[in-house]
């Protein structure tokens, strides 16, 4: 050993624990001690305390840095954690490769690499911001739809709130012809096709809205409806449909008025 070391052969075992522990300590925290080892039994003992400080400020600073780093963007942390979910999901089961190519796809565009628990956000605020914030957010699908641009601005805030918002891929049958229908959907962006027995194709495009006819009879599809390109609609359900046109009963005639005339076309096909 160094001349700045001590013999410990003969000394006291408080001595040759206390430096074998400050050696230890050094090693393991990985935290130097200057250029001058301690000597006395007060060097090293202040030494191991000043090690252990810096330790557990180091600590401190890495854990807040990285909870600094994942806050900036947790929403972005939050669905790439997901995400791994479903990749192993995935290959659990061993899906194909083209079913997890539109799977990752539909991430993509129904995500668009955030994710937030929207549901939860909303519910904890009051009714009036909850309205406000729900009516700007479907701020386009008002403004491009006609039923709701003339309509009650009370009917349009109760008919937004209880939408829910849903993803198709190009090539999904968003509605399949002779199918109990639970809900109808408004489209926000994207076209769909209205294919009915005839083999004829009706496009519909932002602003429309279908699936109303089964509601209004409570029967059957009368026809199916494909996704032509990646569509972002609105679904309202039967129960929730009723609901709101029951406390507006003008809109139901709306409604129905549409009904007719696409049932009218579809008879003479």
């Amino acid at each position: 050993p160094s001349a700045t070391v001590p013999r410990l052969q003969n000394d006291s075992w408080g001595k040759q624990y206390s430096h074998a522990l400050f050696k230890a300590m050094s090693h393991m925290l990985c935290i130097g001690y200057g250029q001058q080892a301690p000597e006395g039994m007060t060097d090293v003992w202040l030494t191991m305390l000043s090690m252990i400080v810096g330790a557990t400020c180091y600590a401190m600073f890495i854990g807040h840095a990285t909870a600094l780093i994942q806050s900036l963007d947790s929403s972005r942390r939050q669905y790439q954690e997901k995400y791994k979910q479903v990749e192993q999901y995935m290959s659990f089961h061993k899906l194909p490769g083209d079913t997890r190519q539109r799977i990752h796809e539909y991430y993509e565009h129904r995500y668009q690499g955030k994710m937030f628990d929207e549901e939860n956000i909303l519910g904890e605020l009051s009714e009036p911001l909850k309205e406000e914030i729900i009516n700007f957010n479907c701020r386009n699908l008002v403004a491009n739809m006609p039923l709701f641009a003339n309509a009650d601005p009370n009917f349009v805030t109760a008919m937004l709130t209880k939408l829910r918002f849903e993803v198709f891929q190009p090539g999904d049958f968003i509605i399949r012809e002779g199918t109990v229908g639970k809900k109808m959907y408004f489209i926000q962006h994207g076209v769909v096709s209205v294919l009915t027995k005839g083999n004829k194709e009706t496009k519909l495009s932002d602003g429309s809205y279908f699936g109303e006819i089964c509601l209004l009879t409570r029967g059957r599809r009368t026809a199916s409806v494909r996704a032509d390109t990646y569509c972002r609609l609105y679904s309202l359900s039967v129960d929730n449909f009723n609901e709101v046109l029951e406390e507006y009963p003008m809109m139901r005639r709306a409604f129905e008025t549409v009904a007719m005339d696409r049932l009218d076309r579809i008879g003479e096909e």
